[in-house]
């Protein structure tokens, strides 16, 4: 299967103040781009290519295939990422259900936010922080470079990039604010639903 760029599903401007135009258009159009390009050609020579992006990811983790882990991970991981924010998102606008096993997962919203918060913030270098389904429960984690939780026995349904890349143009250093931003302001509760009850 070929990798190929999505379309954003909001307009490029629509996130700001909290990401805006110009980090969406490098972090989409270039940064994405690069994730796809790369994948294609890892992908041109590998027996995975015939398999769906879930079935390269976990495989090509298995196998040590750095190339794979990193750019279909990557591509895998901004195809949610854009999904997971909307303008006008964030807060405690939270599905019901959903709700409910943050409550008895994740010890509540507020615990959950300053676990996710300080995931991202201790994630060394680059990487990512998720709300991942594991074992039936919720458990939040962090994965370094392209990885992602399906690469570790676990089904990502919220996940957050702190690759300086995703910040560095709006926030510069300043990770904490942008992880704190993304929950409070970005974050569409409903696909993360959607994610948690397939």
């Amino acid at each position: 299967m070929a990798l190929e760029l999505p379309a954003l599903p909001y307009a490029y401007d629509a996130l700001g103040p909290f990401m805006s135009k110009e980090t969406l258009e490098f972090h989409h159009d270039k940064h994405h781009m690069a994730y796809v390009t790369n994948g294609n050609n890892f992908l041109k020579d590998s027996p995975l290519a015939s398999l769906s992006i879930d079935e390269i990811c976990k495989k090509a983790f298995a196998e040590k295939s750095a190339g794979l882990v990193n750019n279909v991970g990557q591509h895998y991981n901004h195809l949610h990422f854009w999904n997971w924010m909307k303008p006008h998102g964030g807060g405690k606008k939270i599905p019901a259900a959903l709700m409910n096993a943050i409550d008895a997962d994740l010890g509540g919203y507020d615990k959950m936010r300053t676990d996710f918060v300080q995931a991202g913030l201790t994630q060394f270098g680059s990487g990512w922080c998720w709300i991942a389904k594991k074992d039936g429960k919720l458990a939040i984690m962090k994965t370094p470079n392209g990885e992602n939780p399906l690469m570790h026995g676990a089904q990502p349904i919220l996940g957050c990039d702190v690759w300086e890349h995703s910040y560095y143009i709006d926030y510069r250093n300043a990770r904490q604010k942008y992880l704190e931003a993304f929950v409070d302001n970005l974050v569409n509760w409903d696909y993360v639903e959607q994610r948690f009850s397939a």
